[in-house]
């Protein structure tokens, strides 16, 4: 795999955005970029659709995408300090896997 990052000129320069992502998948792959952004579209979508259904995904060495939720609790109005309720709700979580956090350390 090609050790360059493609970045969008961005403020921090921090993050890669979804156009330089297909880029360097297009690359590393021999695929046009059209089609690469396609998979990765695909992809995404394919890990929403499973998650918003419940079931977890999990890309070994990479990490798990899953749905957890957050019991309704009580909360302060930053404004006035008044108590009021945050209703219960979902969200998704990320696990990394062994190998990323390996790579990130």
């Amino acid at each position: 795999m090609n050790d360059q990052v493609y970045f969008d000129n961005n403020k921090e320069g921090k993050y890669m955005r979804k156009p330089e992502l297909a880029a360097a998948i297009a690359e590393s792959a021999g695929l046009s970029k059209t089609k690469a952004n396609e998979v990765l579209t695909a992809l995404t979508d394919e890990i929403t659709r499973a998650v918003s259904g419940g079931n977890a995904v999990q890309l070994i060495g990479f990490g798990t995408f899953e749905t957890r939720r957050r019991n309704e609790r009580t909360g302060k109005n930053p404004q006035t300090g008044e108590a009021i309720k945050i209703p219960a709700s979902n969200y998704v979580a990320f696990k990394p896997g062994k190998a990323l956090k390996e790579a990130v350390n």
